[in-house]
Order: C-alpha cells, then structure tokens, then sequence
C-alpha cells in the first residue's frame, strides 16, 4: 500500500509540474499581441542579466529539455511495437520488456515537464521581445501543444498502471489502443514544437519586415517543417533505443544471477536492434534537410557545410563513425550467442576493414587548416590526393557502403544460430552477395563518376540514386533472408554469455548519440548565426556572436555528463523501484 501510496504522490506531482509550466505557456502564447512588424532591436531591449549568460543559460535548459523530451517520445513508440508483437507471437518476454522500458521513462518524463518549464522561464526572462514577436504569430498553436501534453500524460499513466489489469483478453487490445493514443499526442508534441524552432531558420507567412499575413498554417508548414519532422522522429526512436540499450547494459552488468543476466542481454539486444535500425535511414533523412536548407538559403546552406562550421561536421563524422564502430562489435560479439557463430567469425575482419576504410574517408576535411608556411610547402589549403575526399561525393559514398556493411554484419549474425534448409538456400546466397556486389560497384561508380566528373547539378542528384541502391538491396536481402529460413535448423541462442565488454558497446552508442545530438543541434540553431528570425529579426543582444568550436564542444561536453549523469541516477531509481516492487 506504502508503494501505491507513493506512485499516487508522484503522479499529483508530475501532473502539477507539468500543468503549471504548460498553462503557463498557454497564457503567455495566447496573451500575445498582434505585433505589426518585428521589432528591430537594440541593446537596451533586452533584459539585464547580472552577471547570467543568456545565451548560455537557453542553451542549456533547451539542449537538456531536448535530450529528455526525445528519450520520453521515443520509448513509448517502442513500448507500443514490442507489446504489439508479443501480442502477435503470444510471447510473454516481449510484454515484460515492454512494460520494463516504460518504467524507465516514468522518471525521465517528470524531468521532460521540469526542465521544459525551466526552459519557457529562461525564454522569457531572457529574450521576451523575441517570445512576444512568436505568441503574435503562433499563440493558437500553444492551445494544441498544451492539449497534447495534457492528454500525453494521462495516457502514459494509463498506459503504464493499466498494464496488469489489461495484459489479457480483449482489454489487452484496449490497453494497445491507450498506447497508440500516447503516441499520437507525444508526436503531435514534436510537430507543434518544431513548427515554431523551423520558423526561426525558415520563416514563412511574413513579409520582409516580419509583418504576418495572417496564414498560420504557412507559418507552420515553412520550408523546413516537414523534413525537421521526419528527421527528428526516426533520430529520436534510434536515441531511445540507444538509451533504453544502456539501462540493459548497466543491469546486465550488475546482475546477480545468471536468469536475470539472460534477461537483460535480450533487452539489450532488443533496444540495441531498434537503435540500429533506426540509424541506417537517419543519414538519409538528413541529407533532405541539409537540402531543403540549400534550397531556402544558399548562405545558410553554405555557412553550415563550407563555413565556420564545417569542422564541427568533422567531429560529427567521428561520433557517427564511433557509433557504427560500436554497433558493429556488439553484432559481433553476439555470434557467440548461436553454435553456427564461429563459422562467420573469418568475415568480422574484412567488414572492419571496410567500414574503417570508410570512416576514414568520411571523417577526411576538404579544407586543412594550415599556417602559412605549411600551405606554401603544401601548394595551398587542399591535400593534393587527400583534398577530393573532403567532398560530399565521397562521403555519400563512404556512409553507403558502411550502412550496407553494417546491415552485412546483422545478416550474419542472424545466421549465427539458424541454418536454412530449402533446397535453393545456396542460390539465395549467392544472389544475396551478387545484390552486395553490384551495390558497391553502382554505388562507386555513382560517387565517383557523376561526383568529379560533371557538373554541380549531376553531383547533387547522384546521392539520390545511391541511396536508392542502398534501400533497395537492404529490403531485398531481407526478403530473401525471410523465405530462405522458413523451417530453418536452428539453435537456442545462449542469452546471458555476451563477455562485458560487449556491454561497454552499448554504454559507447547511448553517449555518443547524446553528444551528438547535442552537436548538431548546436550547428542546426547558430547557422542563423545574428538572427533570432532569420532574414526578419536580428539579434542585438551582446551574446550575438559565433561561438568558436572548442567553446561549443566544452558547452555540449559538459550537457552530455551532466544529461548521462541524470540518467544513470535514473537507472538506479528504476532498478531500486523494481527491487522494492519484488519485496
């Protein structure tokens, strides 16, 4: 009774929290005032500080609102797909996962409220002329932001404490429906918000001088709407797939015995699939914003990929290129799950070899930043053989090949514990590997032909037959793979015997999402460098400067321990519920 007593409390709180920072939003939004034009701002027309960085401050309230709020959207969506398939598979394993990933967001979803609140304080507090100029053209929206929030928290309460009481019959059904309503309002959340972040770099509805022509949706639906939508969805599932993979890999790690070790190697491996395959079509989805920013603003486009902050894609490379490192080695490690994994072993060295050959080519700058005495010996800022490997041809081509390759090592540890028996197995194999091949060669040709060989218009449109080509043999491989072990021979899978440092993986992939979330979301917000409004509102304030890369990076390092410090904390609550529970 004591337990239920104290779960009642923390809903009353998180409801009060949350109630108090969203009316809030919604008495500031709706109070607006129709503004005329947008104002031209001075010094003076922003608040003091004593002593408080502004810029600093928003930056960190809304990078660790950010943070939470894409853990809190992403897991539900993976709560929903999992019991789904339990209820499909009649599998049990699945719901108790399920329902175990939701208790980890239960926590993190009061902090989403609580730092979401610190965040509209600090806007107001700090930039108000900026937030009035917004309430005057999005106040209406507020109305819906605040429904959806509300309605969000009452399902994921429902969702989460209606799970015993609905786990059979046709309430099961009913408790999936309360999931998909959670979902809804949580991505109904994400479309609002980034309606009014889109409009800032984009904006759409004013005049040259900031007057709205009174079409809110063309303030919403601007130029970057759409694509910022689509990016951020599948980036936030792959993000709490990584995070939810981290809390196993910490359970597994303190485990007492060898069931519960089992169980929290299956976690992991389930969160860790998840986040993997929501990786391979993130690029993509990234490349179709990067081009919609181009088509908007050629300055924005060129500031963002050949400007100041072309070397903080550089260190995006790099974290990227960890990341499927990472991802690589835990599969790899995995073949030791399944008796028929040694034999696959012999491969793991030539896929290293290729994705490393590939990261190198995609972490290579085009442009070297030289003294210049160096640039004299070196005939000028490009490496002479090194210098086209900067370009995005090469690049494009490189994250090709290393999706393939990293889709080529699931592939092999699927087979690690099953063997195919149909008579065509050998030539299903065979026109697996002839797909591989033909994709490599087509995606080489593409890069490398249509990349330096014509002009800028055939360079741009070789990406997308590229992508095409990698989507295509991805699908196709599944396809075949799913009918090539119907009735397949195979072996229990040994859950529980991954070595450790199997584990310290899935750790590398949760850290490196958050720090590179954080580092684009960085680029994505100073690309409009002066401006509150791009084009329509500059920022007058003394913090309207281009923070320098090692700046940014200390500011995004440090969110990144402080954000992985909170969540281990909430790990531990989690496991200390649970244990509590048991007792």
């Amino acid at each position: 009774m004591a337990l239920s007593n104290k779960r009642l409390s923390i809903i009353k709180v998180v409801f009060s929290l949350s109630f108090f920072a969203f009316l809030l939003a919604v008495y500031f939004f709706a109070s607006g005032q129709p503004v005329v034009s947008a104002p031209v701002l001075g010094a003076l027309d922003y608040p003091a500080t004593h002593g408080v960085n502004r810029r600093l401050a928003v930056w960190m309230a809304a990078q660790m609102h950010l943070w939470f709020a894409a853990f809190v959207l992403a897991v539900p969506i993976l709560v929903l797909i999992l019991e789904f398939i339990g209820v499909i598979k009649k599998d049990k394993r699945y719901d108790r996962v399920a329902c175990e990933f939701l208790r980890v967001s239960i926590t993190a979803f009061s902090l989403t409220a609580i730092t979401g609140a610190l965040l509209l304080l600090s806007l107001i507090v700090f930039y108000p002329q900026l937030m009035k100029y917004l309430a005057s053209i999005f106040g209406p929206t507020a109305l819906f932001y605040a429904l959806f929030f509300l309605f969000e928290s009452a399902t994921l309460y429902a969702y989460y404490y209606g799970w015993g009481r609905m786990s059979e019959g046709s309430l099961k059904w009913v408790h999936l429906l309360i999931g998909l309503g959670l979902n809804t309002a949580g991505t109904g959340l994400m479309f609002v918000a980034n309606a009014w972040v889109t409009f800032m770099m984009t904006p759409a509805g004013v005049d040259v001088s900031g007057v709205f022509n009174g079409n809110l949706w063309e303030a919403v639906n601007n130029h970057l709407w759409s694509p910022m939508n689509l990016h951020r969805f599948i980036a936030n599932i792959a993000y709490g797939g990584s995070i939810v993979g981290a809390y196993a890999a910490y359970r597994y790690l303190s485990a007492a015995n060898e069931k519960e070790r089992a169980h929290y190697d299956w976690m992991g491996y389930t969160s860790s699939l998840i986040a993997i395959g929501a990786l391979l079509p993130l690029p993509f989805a990234g490349y179709w914003l990067t081009a919609e920013i181009y088509s908007y603003s050629q300055q924005m486009g060129i500031t963002l990929m050949g400007g100041v902050f072309a070397w903080l894609f550089i260190v995006q490379a790099v974290l990227i290129g960890a990341l499927f490192l990472a991802a690589n080695y835990y599969l790899w490690c995995g073949f030791g799950r399944g008796s028929y994994g040694e034999r696959y072993l012999g491969y793991v060295k030539y896929i290293a070899f290729v994705i490393a050959i590939c990261f190198l080519v995609w972490f290579t700058p085009h442009t070297l930043i030289l003294t210049p005495t160096e640039a004299r010996a070196l005939g000028g800022q490009y490496h002479p053989y090194l210098g086209p490997l900067g370009l995005m041809p090469a690049k494009n081509t490189a994250v090709n090949i290393m999706l393939l390759f990293t889709f080529l090592s699931f592939l092999l540890y699927r087979r690690s514990h099953r063997t195919p028996t149909v008579a065509w197995a050998a030539y299903g194999k065979a026109a697996q590997a002839g797909l591989f091949t033909a994709a490599v060669i087509n995606i080489t040709f593409l890069g490398v032909y249509y990349g330096y060989f014509t002009n800028t218009l055939y360079k741009v449109a070789s990406s997308v037959p590229q992508v095409a080509t990698t989507l295509f043999v991805i699908v196709a491989c599944l396809v075949i793979e799913a009918f090539m072990h119907r009735g397949a021979e195979r072996t229990e899978f040994r859950w529980g015997r991954m070595p450790g440092r199997s584990q310290y993986a899935l750790l590398l992939i949760a850290v490196s999402f958050t720090w590179l979330m954080g580092l684009m979301g960085f680029v994505r917000s100073a690309i409009r460098q002066h401006w509150h409004v791009y084009g329509v509102m500059r920022d007058a304030s003394a913090e309207a400067f281009t923070p320098s890369i090692a700046y940014a990076a200390k500011v995004v390092s440090i969110g990144t321990i402080i954000f992985m410090s909170i969540i281990v904390f909430i790990f531990w609550l989690s496991s200390a519920g649970r244990e509590a529970s048991d007792e």
